[in-house]
């Protein structure tokens, strides 16, 4: 059987054209990274991963209900703005996908970075530059004492690679996490400057 990264759909896959980010592709490489962290079998990442499963939910709703004007996240946003959606809770659920992919890309891609960091270094890291300043001090304390409790690096490099060797999974991981970095800068960048959001 071949190991789950090679299997489910990469950020690397997702189409992205003048018209935005393909938000079908998008979604199904989100629900592969949320297969990855399933692949720990408790509630480790349990911090992120409700998080993002509930914003793919909120993203595919708006998606099936308005197909024609959602086919890419920048039309989805621009489209409920454009309807006076005052609710607009499609362009919540892709800023706060998208705030979590952040914290998920800025995690791994330092993991890789800094071979000696453990993974909780890692996260802690990027729940600072990419979260906290979003927290009430209550939830950063949470959040800590949950940074805390995920794997060591070598375990967590074991099961997301699925035993395959370094030489082959980490070329595939940094694929991956330069075509997260691209889709998170990009939607980044669109919410911002068109206030729709801050991520």
């Amino acid at each position: 059987m071949a190991p789950l990264f090679e299997t489910i759909k990469s950020f690397h896959d997702v189409q992205i054209s003048s018209e935005g980010i393909e938000t079908v592709g998008f979604l199904e490489a989100t629900e592969g990274l949320v297969a990855m962290f399933d692949l720990f079998g408790s509630k480790i990442f349990g911090f992120v991963q409700s998080d993002i499963r509930s914003n793919i939910g909120g993203v595919r709703t708006r998606y099936q209900t308005h197909k024609d004007s959602s086919q890419t996240l920048e039309e989805l946003v621009k489209f409920e703005v454009i309807n006076g959606d005052h609710h607009r809770h499609g362009t919540a659920c892709v800023v706060r996908l998208i705030r979590g992919l952040a914290l998920i890309q800025h995690a791994l891609q330092r993991m890789q970075d800094h071979p000696d960091d453990e993974l909780h270094v890692c996260f802690k890291s990027a729940y600072d530059v990419v979260l906290r300043h979003h927290h009430a001090w209550v939830v950063r304390g949470v959040v800590t004492v949950a940074i805390r409790a995920v794997p060591h690096r070598r375990d967590f490099y074991q099961v997301i690679s699925c035993g395959e060797a370094p030489e082959k999974f980490d070329p595939e991981l940094g694929k991956w996490l330069q075509a997260l970095e691209v889709i998170v800068k990009r939607m980044k960048d669109f919410l911002e400057s068109g206030g729709y959001g801050n991520v």
